[in-house]
This record gives structure tokens, C-alpha cells and sequence, in this order.
């Protein structure tokens, strides 16, 4: 059998904001998305630069097992994680049969529910403790402005994780002039609603902490000028979305 091999971007020891507990953070590259507020738009791309094996990678990683303690383990992000969904599947299986929490950081890009893509997906749910899932935004046409993308098969995602019941976060930034809008996070809101395993619910601020990566890839940043939201823009959103409601699943 051919050795799978992924490709990624960097490793982070150490994150208390991706996953329950404290979690160490694999970024794989390639990303479908080229959202206007990326943060890591040095993880796009397929460079085809670091290569590794599961193996490899969890051997890294399991060097951090000791910050994890009760809750915490192994996020995978990017990039979109799901892009490599081969190397993804052998590596959380690794990662379980080692006991290790796995949880993946997707905005949901590459879900399809073509037989061969389909097929791969459920057998990735069997090694996966919980998704953290991007919602970028629930109008279709706002979400092609905003990603490049139709949102579409992401909420066909979300919908087929929820048959599933398999737990996910839903994390959901709110951008001035793009999201910070009451009508379309009540809209956002009914279609939480609408699911059953949904165990958080995060507003993520807009911030211009990665414009600096623009500047070294010589990429214009498409997002100047944009503050980012107060207080009670913040605090309005995580009403609308009833954040404190969902409080479950490793608190």
C-alpha cells in the first residue's frame, strides 16, 4: 500500500482557543476559500513543502501530551484540513489509537456528497471526537463575496453532521460591513437552531492580526480600512445567536 503523505504548514505546540482544553494545532495547507479576513493566507496554496507521514506527524505532536491533561489533545486546521482528507483519515486513526482527542478546525469546503468523497468523510467521522466549524456566512450570495464560494455544500455538511450527531462548535466571525448584520445573524441563529449537536456557539471579533502576512506574500489586503467590532456589536451578536445557550461537551 502506497505511504500517505500530507502536507503542512506549521505545528503549534501550545492553543487554548482551538478545541476543548489545551489543544496542540496541526495546519495543513490548501484551502478552497479565499476569505476576505484570512488570517493564514500563507496556508492557501499546496506547496507541496513539508511533507510527513502520520506517523511523523504524530511523533511530533505527541512530544506536547503533557500540556493536554484531562481534555485537551490534537486540532487539525490549515488551510482546510478536509482538502487532504486521505492523509487526514490515517492520521486521526493514529491519533485514536493512541487515545488522543482529535478535533478538525473545517469551514466545510471539499464536503461533497459524491459517493467517492462520501465515502472517505464517513470514515474520518469514525476517528473524530468533534468539529469546529467555520460559518462564514448564511446568505449564499454573501458568502461568494466573502470566500469565493457558494455556501451550499457547507450547509449540507452541517446538516449531515447533525444526522450523524456528531458534536461540532460553531465559530462565526463577525466583520463590520459583512456580518455584523441583525438580520442575517437571526437568520444564522434559526439555522443553529435548527440542529441538534451543536455544543458551542463562538462569535469570533474581526482583528487585522495577519495583515502583516499579506504584506510579505505582496498581496493586497482586501479588507483595509475595516475596524474592528465594539463591545456592543460583540455582545449583540452573541444575543442574537444565544451563545450562552450552548454550553455543552468539555466545558
Amino acid at each position: 500500500m502506497e505511504q500517505v503523505l500530507g502536507y503542512y504548514q506549521s505545528i503549534e505546540s501550545f492553543a487554548l482557543v482551538d478545541g476543548p482544553g489545551v489543544r496542540s494545532v496541526l495546519f495543513l495547507q490548501g484551502c478552497p476559500f479565499r476569505c476576505l479576513y484570512c488570517h493564514n493566507p500563507d496556508t492557501w496554496t499546496f506547496s507541496k513543502s513539508n511533507p510527513i507521514t502520520p506517523e511523523e506527524a504524530l511523533k511530533k505532536m505527541i512530544r506536547f501530551k503533557p500540556y493536554w491533561k484531562n481534555h485537551g489533545g490534537i486540532t487539525i486546521s490549515g488551510g482546510e484540513p478536509l482538502s487532504q482528507i486521505d492523509f487526514l483519515i490515517e492520521f486521526a486513526k493514529l491519533c485514536k489509537r493512541n487515545n488522543i482527542s482529535v478535533a478538525i478546525d473545517t469551514s466545510g469546503g471539499p464536503f461533497s456528497k459524491n459517493e467517492a468523497f462520501l465515502n472517505k468523510f464517513d470514515e474520518l467521522l469514525k476517528y473524530v471526537d468533534l468539529f469546529l466549524l467555520d460559518l462564514k456566512c448564511i446568505d449564499e450570495d454573501l458568502h461568494i463575496k466573502i470566500t469565493g464560494h457558494s455556501n451550499k455544500n457547507v450547509l449540507e455538511m452541517f446538516k449531515y453532521l447533525d444526522e450523524r450527531n456528531i458534536p461540532i462548535w460553531i465559530r462565526h466571525v463577525l466583520v463590520p460591513t459583512l456580518t455584523d448584520n441583525d438580520e442575517l445573524l437571526k437568520r444564522t441563529s434559526d439555522f443553529i437552531s435548527s440542529l441538534h449537536n451543536v455544543k458551542r456557539v463562538e462569535i469570533l471579533p474581526y482583528h487585522t492580526l495577519g495583515v502583516f502576512k499579506y504584506e510579505k506574500l505582496g498581496i493586497n489586503y482586501p479588507l483595509k480600512g475595516v475596524d474592528t467590532p465594539n463591545d456592543e456589536c460583540i455582545e449583540n451578536a452573541k444575543k442574537i445567536l444565544k451563545v450562552d445557550t450552548y454550553n455543552g461537551y468539555l466545558n
